[in-house]
């Protein structure tokens, strides 16, 4: 029985009660009126339409009308369908945000949730439990950032590892991609992103993964001194890394993956997308901007962290550097390949100099002497261009070898 009627239904036993009283004196219409809570005239017009209809007279006569504001039924078979159809397994939220945006839905978030449920097709959710207190969002843009990647079946059958970077104090995503695994090129790739884009943020909040930290005793403190590759690379830039040591402390990515597992299959589905290319294209046109719009907040202040990259070369930042010496035959040894120096304009000979191989993303190798490029190399060890001494990059013909 719902609410309303049992307290008609109460409402009715109090008042033969109180009307016994008063037919037998006991009781004046004053002080029957208080005892139900209404004024005496009130009570005289229950006496007369008692009278008239008896008990059924004081029925709330709004009760039997059906609201204007009541579903057509056809709308809420269209609703059912449409979820049914289309949509089946999705959270309500995430189906209302594409009844809105696609479907040009009116109704109210709450109506469309509570006709789902009616109908059985999503239940109910749990209690949230005991109440806990979250830790307060950085105030502004760029303070900091958190990075992480979330192994996951995004399409049947394949496994991808999707890696966000977001901003704590709104939780907009900056960045967000498919890749096989995750690893310092990844995290590189993703960082390259939020720095052309936005700037320099001030830092990055991440797991103990060792491509972003060296933990001497597992499950222990990580070493600060001992920095992997892109620990190399945020120190050179001036961002702060901060380790997590829980799954508490990552619990703002940790609800986002979260979100995400519960989302993106079905929305990859619903598109007919299998590949990863295909899957990353809908990630930056279609997913991302429209997860931020629903789910990012307003920051305490609107100022932003962010600072701009002045200065350098980006890209051989965001790679992996590896320290080497000049063998006699003026050449260096890297990882089974041999990398010839071309002749330079700068001295006749590097001969057990010290160098640096940077090793990009794609694979690509480069040559420095402090500051200056020597060449380029393609991943397997080919001279690709050699650098001029006005700093010039000639690129040599495909014909070329060391």
């Amino acid at each position: 029985m719902r609410r309303t009627e049992l307290l008609q239904e109460i409402r009715k036993m109090r008042f033969e009660e109180v009307y016994s009283a008063w037919t037998e004196r006991r009781l004046t219409q004053e002080e029957a009126a208080r005892l139900l809570g209404v004024h005496e005239r009130t009570f005289r017009r229950y006496i007369n339409r008692y009278q008239e209809a008896g008990l059924d007279g004081l029925i709330d006569k709004r009760l039997a009308q059906v609201s204007h504001r009541k579903a057509p039924t056809d709308e809420v078979l269209r609703l059912e369908a449409l979820y049914k159809e289309r949509y089946d397994g999705w959270s309500i939220k995430h189906f209302y945000s594409f009844y809105r945006d696609r479907h040009n839905g009116t109704r109210s978030y709450t109506w469309v949730r509570n006709t789902l449920q009616a109908a059985g097709l999503v239940k109910k959710a749990p209690g949230r439990g005991k109440h806990r207190r979250r830790r307060e969002r950085a105030p502004m843009r760029g303070m900091m950032l958190h990075q992480d990647g979330s192994t996951h079946p995004w399409v049947p059958g394949q496994y991808w590892d999707l890696i966000i970077t977001l901003d704590d104090a709104t939780s907009e995503h900056y960045s967000m991609f498919f890749v096989e695994e995750e690893g310092t090129a990844s995290s590189f790739r993703a960082m390259r992103e939020v720095i052309l884009e936005h700037g320099l943020p001030s830092s990055l909040y991440t797991d103990r993964g060792s491509h972003y930290w060296h933990t001497p005793k597992a499950g222990g403190k990580v070493d600060k001194g001992r920095l992997t590759q892109f620990g190399r690379a945020m120190a050179q830039l001036g961002i702060e890394m901060i380790p997590a040591y829980s799954p508490e402390a990552r619990g703002r990515c940790e609800r986002m993956f979260a979100t995400h597992q519960a989302r993106l299959p079905k929305e990859l589905a619903a598109a007919g997308i299998t590949t990863m290319e295909a899957a990353n294209d809908y990630l930056r046109k279609h997913y991302m901007p429209a997860f931020n719009r629903e789910f990012s907040v307003s920051p305490a202040v609107e100022k932003s962290a962010f600072v701009p990259f002045i200065g350098g070369n980006l890209d051989d930042i965001l790679c992996e550097h590896f320290e080497r010496t000049v063998g006699r035959d003026n050449c260096v040894h890297f990882q089974g390949k041999v990398l010839q120096i071309p002749p330079s304009p700068c001295r006749a000979h590097y001969v057990k100099a010290k160098v640096r191989v940077h090793r990009y993303p794609d694979g690509t190798l480069a040559l420095f002497h402090g500051p200056r490029k020597l060449a380029t190399y393609a991943p397997d060890g080919t001279l690709v261009s050699l650098e001029q001494e006005n700093g010039d990059n000639v690129r040599l013909p495909a014909s070329s070898t060391t």
